[in-house]
């Protein structure tokens, strides 16, 4: 392999001025667009030595035919530029955005004469005011039948107001009770106006002015004996107070903040956005991004404000659980685009925004497991992915059945490993398997002895070919007991753990495929195929290979065989806890006086047995609700 690429441009060619570069491919396509306060230094790193380079990284270089910049006055102006060309030329290589969702907001519609509120997803109302998004439709609707027992302002549509006002006959909605617009003939354009503006005063802050407003105005119409007007008072207050209790308080009053929540992993990144306004949670948006170079969560931040605020106006703090490199610059693009003030990013350390932070995140990690979800069951993707993995690995057939194995312990002890089966694409949960290894002197070897294990359940003539045959002469031979005018009869079914599969994968790299191929040989089995995956970068190892095989980025063969290989991993690190936590348990409960709760302390403080064997008295006695007296007898029963 070269040392670096031909394309490279020569010393000093490369301008130290802030600026966005382009790389192209040999056709003139945009592969990949980036930012960079000084362009020498930033473009130095892709012309580092290639073994070097991070595998995207160095995929991305490799694909490319050469590369262009542009000079720009400002930061600021960089970030503007690459945001411009990334939306004109979509680069394979950048982050791709894949909200799917196009979420419903309420829009007051402030450009009209008589302003109307409505339901809608188009986000381009000229003059419009929107509040939102919100989960459903429903949600939307809701808030305006209260919002309009409170703020009587115009719901009927433009040809209804146009032939109520050209007619001088109330609007349809507005005979029922549900439009309070002029063309219902009890308000002026004016006086509509006003209510109008206290609509929308009271959606962007939750201003609790008007609540204080509408009871002292039922209190006195009451004093004065004026029911009706009292009666007429307390239903907009109690739609005031409906509307306030829908949107859950989750920090001080008047704070208006965006908070994005940010889950990722090597592939993906899953975002959480909630809208508070006034110190409520006034609207909320989830979405995913594609990742195809590597970046860090400063750098998702950075591409996904971008996104969010392209045709968003930012509150003035916006809480990001990182803050990018380019901060400076991006506050003051988000300043522009508010137009009033300036914007500041933060992250949050503690208290109220640290929890709600945690939320956010907590949301955005369930939807990225969705998202993963809802992929694998596809099935134009998974028999994609299944003829894809075919290919890349060289195997005669598609892997319909594929075993994952991985090991876990802590501090080598507690030694355990899982098997996890995934037939057609689907995780097949009845037939994981568990392994408790009871001595190993690394992963390599736990991993032998877990295949070999394994493969011991296999005949050395249990190809997948012989079980397909197998499976031909069974049906073969009850057809022929139908034939001759027998019963049926209910064929031997072999057990779930003796099929043997199409493809093995271990979680690792050529240190665990080369032990796992040294238990295959040993056994004797034919015609299973192997492979390993390395976390850090990604690739696909084989025996007897000295390089991995590297699946696109993106790829469905990729994002199933990471699944199964994290399917594996969890399944492995949950039966080592729940190992761990009967180990402690069953020893420990010997002890008199040595409840659940302090077994528990125990537990979280040592994490096993062996570790707790180690400890002295004195550390021993540490320990929450354990003191010197009880420390001795825990000693004793441990060394008994």
């Amino acid at each position: 392999m070269a040392d670096t690429v031909s394309y490279r441009p020569k010393a000093g060619e490369i301008p130290t001025q802030p600026g966005v570069y382009r790389f192209k491919d040999a056709t003139g396509r945009v592969l990949y667009v980036g930012k960079a306060k000084n362009l020498r230094a930033r473009l130095s790193n892709y012309f580092a030595p290639l073994r070097s380079l991070h595998e995207r990284t160095r995929r991305m270089v490799l694909s490319a035919a050469g590369v262009e910049w542009t000079v720009v006055a400002t930061d600021i102006e960089s970030l503007q530029l690459e945001y411009t060309w990334i939306k004109e030329f979509d680069p394979p290589f950048n982050v791709k955005f894949r909200d799917d969702k196009t979420y419903p907001f309420m829009a007051v519609t402030l450009g009209d004469e008589a302003p109307r509120v409505m339901v809608t997803r188009n986000h381009r109302i000229k003059g419009a005011k929107y509040f939102g998004p919100y989960p459903k439709i429903w949600a939307v609707r809701d808030t305006i039948d209260l919002m309009i027992k409170a703020f009587p302002i115009r719901t009927c549509s433009d040809s209804s107001y146009k032939h109520a006002m050209q007619t001088g006959r109330p609007c349809f909605p507005g005979q029922i009770g549900r439009c309070g617009g002029p063309c219902s003939g009890k308000v002026t354009i004016e006086e509509h106006r006003r209510v109008v503006d206290d609509f929308v005063a009271f959606m962007a802050g939750g201003d609790k002015r008007f609540v204080t407003q509408a009871t002292k105005n039922m209190k006195a119409a009451a004093e004065r004996q004026d029911y009706e007007a009292a009666a007429k008072y307390r239903d907009q207050l109690q739609a005031l107070e409906a509307v306030l209790a829908k949107s859950a308080v989750v920090l001080r009053d008047k704070v208006d903040a965006d908070l994005f929540g940010i889950e990722h992993d090597e592939l993906a990144a899953s975002v959480q956005q909630f809208i508070v306004r006034g110190g409520r949670i006034r609207g909320e948006r989830s979405w995913t991004v594609d990742k195809e170079i590597d970046i860090d969560t400063g750098e998702l931040v950075d591409t996904i404000l971008l996104q969010a605020y392209e045709n968003e106006v930012p509150p003035k703090e916006i809480i990001v659980p990182a803050l990018p490199d380019d901060t400076d610059e991006l506050e003051a693009w988000l300043g522009g685009r508010r137009g009033r003030g300036q914007v500041h990013l933060r992250t949050a350390q503690r208290g109220e925004k640290a929890a709600l932070m945690s939320t956010a995140t907590m949301n955005a990690k369930n939807n990225l497991m969705l998202y993963k979800t809802r992929r694998s069951s596809d099935f134009v993707a998974r028999s994609q992915a299944l003829t894809d993995i075919q290919e890349a690995l060289g195997m005669t057939d598609a892997p319909l059945r594929m075993e994952c194995y991985d090991v876990s312990h802590l501090q080598g002890t507690n030694i355990v490993a899982s098997m996890v089966v995934f037939e057609d694409g689907l995780a097949r949960k009845d037939q994981y398997r568990r392994f408790s290894i009871a001595d190993s002197t690394d992963d390599t070897e736990s991993i032998y002895q877990v295949i070999t294990r394994r493969l011991a359940y296999l005949k050395t003539d249990e190809s997948p070919e012989a079980v397909a045959a197998e499976a031909k002469a069974a049906l073969e031979a009850q057809t022929q007991v139908f034939a001759e005018g027998e019963g049926p009869v209910e064929p031997e079914r072999k057990k779930k753990f003796a099929y043997p599969p199409n493809l093995l994968i271990v979680d690792g790299g050529q240190p665990q495929v080369n032990a796992a191929a040294r238990a295959l040989e040993e056994s004797g089995v034919q015609g299973i195929f192997l492979a390993g995956i390395a976390k850090r970068l990604e690739e696909i190892w084989l025996p007897d290979s000295d390089y991995p095989v590297i699946l696109p980025r993106g790829s469905e063969a990729l994002f199933m065989i990471q699944r199964i290989r994290d399917e594996a991993h969890r399944f492995a690190i949950t039966h080592q806890r729940s190992r761990r936590k009967r180990d402690i348990t069953s020893v420990l409960t010997e002890v008199p006086g040595l409840g659940p709760s302090r077994v528990r302390e125990l537990l979280r403080h040592f994490g096993s047995v062996a570790e707790l064997k180690k400890a002295d008295l004195e550390a021993i006695s540490e320990v929450k609700g354990i003191g010197p007296v009880l420390a001795e007898q825990i000693r004793t029963t441990l060394h008994r």
